[in-house]
């Protein structure tokens, strides 16, 4: 029996991909739908992922591991969710009482595993009221096509409990979105769902990093873990 043609498998996996988009979406939906119980959210969000990682072709966990993964987290800690406002810092006032409009922010690059670097706009800052005090976390849109809020950070878990680069929280793209409140200008911050980037279960991945704002000086423990 012949094997597939190469263009057969980049077919099968376009296919698998959009499947395993289509299913991280259809979770955060069911996510969102239940943000009056986030608990009960929390726990379906895990028990879906950690089935996607174990079964899905798609899966970034390498296939000799797979049927073994039992995802780490730590227990549900109701006072590390928000809804925060995201500054857009908006132009100053001049002398004369006319208000000075920024240029669009231009596009950068975050830090990466390896490979290509990726376009990112900083759209604004968040003031995290963390039990501990106050912390800024950057907001980041993603430049390419179709864009995307993206929330990578890093906390004083990384190296240990966590994986050393740092986590997500949100990434819009792949359907990772707690959602938020356009008209207040607001998006929601639970760290309860943070997770790490594919690249944490095997290097061939090429991930994202959070630049220098977005490494907190607490831990974190919430959310998932690796130790």
């Amino acid at each position: 029996m012949s094997s597939p043609s190469s263009d057969c498998r980049t077919t099968r996996a376009s296919l698998e991909l959009a499947d395993w988009r289509r299913q991280v979406a259809a979770l955060y939906e069911h996510v969102r739908d239940r943000a009056t119980d986030p608990v009960a959210a929390w726990n379906h969000w895990r028990a879906v992922r950690d089935d996607l990682y174990r079964h899905h072709p798609q899966s970034p966990v390498p296939a000799t591991a797979r049927a073994a993964f039992r995802g780490l987290y730590w227990p549900y800690e109701p006072g590390l969710r928000f809804e925060v406002v995201v500054d857009t810092k908006p132009g100053e006032d001049g002398p004369d009482g006319t208000t000075f409009t920024p240029r669009p922010a231009p596009a950068l690059n975050l830090p990466m595993s390896t490979g290509e670097a990726l376009d990112f706009t900083r759209i604004g800052e968040i003031a995290v009221p963390f039990p501990g005090g106050t912390r800024t976390l950057g907001l980041f849109w993603i430049a390419g096509y179709a864009g995307g809020l993206f929330l990578p950070f890093r906390d004083a878990t990384n190296g240990t409990a966590t994986y050393g680069a740092g986590r997500y929280l949100l990434d819009t793209a792949k359907g990772a979105d707690l959602g938020g409140d356009p008209a207040k200008g607001t998006v929601i911050l639970d760290f309860n769902f943070a997770f790490q980037p594919s690249c944490a279960f095997d290097p061939q991945w090429s991930c994202p990093l959070a630049p220098a704002e977005n490494r907190l000086d607490v831990p974190i423990e919430a959310g998932e873990r690796i130790a």
